[in-house]
C-alpha cells in the first residue's frame, strides 16, 4: 500500500480520540486509571477496556465506572498483546476512532496528558503517526520502562519539525501512552496478538514509524505505577522466554526494520541477554525455549490467538484482512 503523504494535519478539535485500556487482575490501579481519564482536560471521545479474564473484581470496576466504557470482556487471558490487538479492533470498527490512545490499567494520565498529545498534532508541520508521553514513576523520576527510542539519523529537518511540535523524533514507543493514528493502523495492521507480553509495543510502532513520523512529547505526562523502578528485564524469570522469542521475531520475520536497524537492535539485545545470564545463569534454559520457538515459526494470526472469544477473533481479522496481512 501506498504511504501516507507527510502533510500537516487538520486541527486536532474534530477527531475522534478514542482511549484503550487493558486490564488483569489489578481493579484499585484500574479504578484510579478510568478517574485519570475521565479528568481529562481533553477528555477521550469513547474509552474501550479490554478485561483479559480477569479473576478479582476488574471486570465489575471497569463496567461500573461513570466514565461509559466500553468493556470487552474476554474468556481468556491473552496477554497484553492479545488486549491491545482486541482493542483497537474495537476502537477502529466500533467507535469510528480518528486517533487511538493505548495504556495498561497501571497507567495514570495527568489532566493534561491528552491534551499536550493533541496540541502536539496541531502544531506539528508534519503529518504525524505515532506520539508518545513522558512516563514517570511514583516519585516523579522518568521510567526506565517506557524510554522511546530515538530516530538514529533523523534529518535536520525531521528534527525541527518535531521541536515545532514540542517533542523529538521517535523509532519506536512503548504503549504506556501513545496515541496512534487509526488510519495508518487500518493500513498497516494490529499488532501481534500473539507476542502475549512484552515487544508487541517495539514491533508494532516500529512498523508504523518505518516510514511514518513520530515524535516523544514531554510536556504530556503519565505515572506508571509499576511495583518496582526498573525496566522490564530487570528480574525477568520465565518471562525472559517472551523477551527472547518476541524480540527475534520483531527482528526477523517482520519488515518493520531496516536491515541496519536490525543489526543495531539485535547487537544491543543480545548484549542485554548477556548481561542478563551472566546475573541469572538460570535464564539460559528459558532463553533457549524462546530462541527455538522463534526459529519455529513466527506467531500466529490474531485470529487464532482470540479463538475463544469469536466477537474479537472475528474484529481482528477484518481490520487485519483490510491491511492485507
Amino acid at each position: 500500500m501506498q504511504d501516507a503523504p507527510i502533510t500537516r494535519d487538520a486541527a486536532s478539535s474534530g477527531v475522534r480520540v478514542v482511549a484503550v485500556v487493558v486490564t488483569y487482575n489489578r481493579a484499585e490501579l484500574l479504578e484510579s486509571c478510568l478517574d485519570a481519564l475521565a479528568a481529562q482536560d481533553r477528555r477521550p471521545d469513547a474509552v474501550v477496556v479490554v478485561d483479559n479474564a480477569s479473576t478479582d473484581a476488574s471486570g465489575s470496576v471497569a463496567d461500573a465506572h461513570p466514565i461509559g466504557a466500553d468493556v470487552v470482556h474476554l474468556h481468556e487471558n491473552v496477554g497484553g498483546a492479545g488486549g491491545f490487538a482486541t482493542g483497537i479492533a474495537r476502537a477502529l470498527e466500533q467507535h469510528r476512532a480518528d486517533w487511538v490512545w493505548l495504556m495498561d490499567d497501571d497507567t495514570i494520565p495527568r489532566p493534561g496528558a491528552l491534551a499536550a498529545l493533541t496540541d502536539a498534532i496541531d502544531a506539528s508541520p508534519a503529518r504525524l503517526s505515532v506520539l508518545s508521553s513522558r512516563a514517570v514513576w511514583t516519585d516523579g523520576r522518568a521510567h526506565p520502562m517506557n524510554l522511546p527510542r530515538l530516530r538514529v539519523g533523523a534529518s535536520a529537518q525531521e528534527r525541527a519539525d518535531a521541536q515545532a511540535a514540542g517533542g523529538y523524533p521517535i523509532r519506536t514507543a512503548s504503549y504506556v501512552s501513545v496515541l496512534l493514528r487509526a488510519e495508518d493502523v487500518r493500513r498497516l495492521g494490529l499488532p501481534h496478538a500473539d507476542y502475549f507480553i512484552w515487544s508487541d509495543d517495539f514491533e508494532h510502532t516500529g512498523r508504523l514509524l518505518r516510514r511514518g513520523r513520530g515524535i516523544h512529547v514531554p510536556a504530556s505526562v503519565v505515572e506508571h505505577r509499576t511495583k518496582v523502578f526498573a525496566n522490564a528485564q530487570a528480574s525477568p524469570g520465565d518471562r525472559f522466554y517472551f523477551d527472547v522469542r518476541n524480540r527475534l521475531w520483531a527482528l526477523t520475520r517482520t519488515r518493520s526494520f531496516t536491515l541496519w536497524e536490525r543489526a543495531m537492535y539485535g547487537g544491543s539485545t543480545v548484549r542485554g541477554w548477556l548481561r542478563q545470564l551472566v546475573r541469572h545463569p538460570e535464564l539460559a534454559r528459558v532463553g533457549a525455549r524462546g530462541l527455538r520457538d522463534a526459529l519455529r515459526g513466527g506467531p500466529r494470526p490474531g485470529a487464532q490467538v482470540l479463538d475463544q472469544d469469536p466477537g474479537a477473533a472475528s474484529s481482528i481479522a477484518r481490520v487485519e484482512r483490510s491491511a492485507g496481512r
